[in-house]
C-alpha cells in the first residue's frame, strides 16, 4: 500500500494559548523522542492532548472544546504547530473560540478537520485504555479505527457518511415511520459506506499482522479478529431492509459495522486478551501501537507520531529500555510523559527532556 499525503512529519515547535492548564506554553524540539516529567496535575497530559487535537476528531480525551479553555479567562484556545520532515514543512493551527466548533489552518488558510489525517499520523496510548480489552465494544471499536485512520485517511469520511446516514434511519425508527422508499435511499447510503468501513478495518488488520510477523520486539504478538454481533452477508443494503421490523421495535439500528467488536488473543499463550493478566493486556496494546508505527514507517517512509502517556509506570526496567530502544530504531518522535525522571534514565541524551510544574494554577515548562 502506498501512503497517502506526505505522512511522517514530527513537530518541531508546538505552542499553546489558554489551553487547559496552559496560558501560553512553547517547546522547541528537535525530532528526538520526547520525555516530560512532572508531578500528577502538573499539566503533562494536557501537552499529549494539544498533539493530539493536530489529528482528526477530538483528540486523545474525548473532551468538549469548552472543557479545552484555559479558565477563569475562557476567551477561547489555540494550539499551534511547525512540522518538519524529508522535503516538507508546514505551520498548523487548530483553535477554538466561545466554545465553538474548532477550527483548522494549514499555512495560514482554513482547512477541514480530515486534512489533518493526510498530514500528520497520530497514534496514542493513555491508561484510560488499560482496560480496552475488558470494558464495552465502542472503546475497543474507537482504537481500531483510530489504527485505521492512519492507514487510510479517507476512513473518517466514509464513517462520517455512515454515521449521518444511521441517524437518520434511526429518526425515521423512532418517529414509528415506515415508507419503504424513505429507508431505501438512507440504506444505499449506509450500505456504500459501511462496506468501505469494513473493508478498511479488514485491510489494517491485515497490514498490522504482517508489521507482527517475524518483528525483533520485547512485547508479546496481539492476533486480532474483527467481530460482528450480526452477520449481514454480502448485502447490507438488503440486511437492512429486511430487519426494519426488528429496528422499528427498539427504535435504533441493530445491524452494521457500528456495532463491530475487536478480539484480541495474546499469541504464543493462546489466551484470549480480556483473561490475560493486566500487565498482559497493556503489553499487547502496546505491541499493536508498535506493529501499527512499523507499519506506517514502511508505508510512508517515516514513524507516526506517539503519545504514551504514564507509559513507563507500568513497565519493569527491562520493559522500559525495550520500548525505548524500538522508539528510537524506529526514528519516532515519541511523546512520553511520567511523574519521575529516572523512568527516562535509560533513553539518555537519545531524548528531550522538559519538566512541569505548577505554579498558581498554570503550568509552567522548563527544559
Amino acid at each position: 500500500m502506498k501512503g497517502t499525503g506526505l505522512g511522517g512529519l514530527s513537530i518541531q515547535s508546538l505552542s499553546l494559548s489558554h489551553f487547559r492548564s496552559h496560558r501560553a506554553t512553547r517547546l522547541v524540539l528537535d525530532g528526538r523522542p520526547v520525555a516530560i516529567v512532572g508531578p500528577n496535575g502538573a499539566g503533562k497530559t494536557n501537552i499529549l492532548e494539544a498533539v493530539s487535537l493536530l489529528s482528526p476528531g477530538r483528540g486523545l480525551r474525548r473532551a468538549a472544546m469548552d472543557d479545552l479553555v484555559r479558565r477563569p479567562e475562557a476567551i477561547g484556545w489555540k494550539i499551534s504547530a511547525a512540522l518538519v520532515g524529508p522535503g516538507a514543512g508546514h505551520e498548523v493551527e487548530t483553535f477554538s473560540e466561545g466554545g465553538e466548533a474548532r477550527q483548522v489552518r494549514i499555512d495560514g488558510k482554513a482547512a477541514p478537520q480530515l486534512a489533518l489525517g493526510r498530514l500528520l499520523r497520530v497514534l496514542w496510548l493513555v491508561p484510560a485504555m488499560d482496560r480496552l480489552w475488558i470494558e464495552p465494544a465502542e472503546g475497543r471499536r474507537r482504537f481500531l479505527d483510530r489504527m485505521v485512520l492512519s492507514f487510510f485517511p479517507d476512513h473518517a469520511e466514509a464513517a462520517l457518511a455512515y454515521d449521518k446516514a444511521m441517524r437518520e434511519r434511526n429518526r425515521l425508527l423512532k418517529e414509528e415511520i415506515t415508507d419503504a422508499r424513505w429507508y431505501g435511499a438512507l440504506e444505499a447510503q449506509m450500505a456504500e459506506a459501511g462496506a468501505q468501513l469494513d473493508a478498511n478495518r479488514r485491510a489494517a488488520l491485515a497490514r498490522l499482522a504482517a508489521a507482527q510477523e517475524g518483528a525483533e520486539t520485547a512485547f508479546p504478538r496481539a492476533d486480532l479478529t474483527l467481530t460482528h454481533p450480526d452477520d449481514w452477508g454480502a448485502d447490507l443494503a438488503q440486511a437492512l431492509a429486511e430487519g426494519r421490523r426488528r429496528d422499528l421495535a427498539a427504535g435504533r439500528t441493530l445491524l452494521g459495522p457500528h456495532r463491530a467488536d475487536l478480539a484480541g488473543v495474546y499469541a504464543a499463550k493462546g489466551v484470549p486478551a480480556d483473561q490475560s493478566s493486566t500487565g498482559e493486556q497493556k503489553a499487547l496494546l502496546l505491541s499493536l501501537v508498535l506493529a501499527n508505527a512499523r507499519a506506517l514507517k514502511a508505508d510512508l517512509g517515516a514513524a507516526p507520531l506517539l503519545l504514551l502517556d504514564e507509559v513507563a509506570a507500568h513497565l519493569d526496567a527491562a520493559r522500559r529500555a525495550a520500548l525505548y530502544d524500538e522508539i528510537v530504531a524506529l526514528g519516532a518522535q515519541a511523546w512520553m510523559t511520567g511523574t519521575e525522571a529516572g523512568l527516562f534514565d535509560s533513553l539518555g541524551a537519545r531524548a528531550q527532556s522538559f519538566a512541569v510544574v505548577e505554579q498558581g494554577g498554570l503550568s509552567v515548562v522548563q527544559e
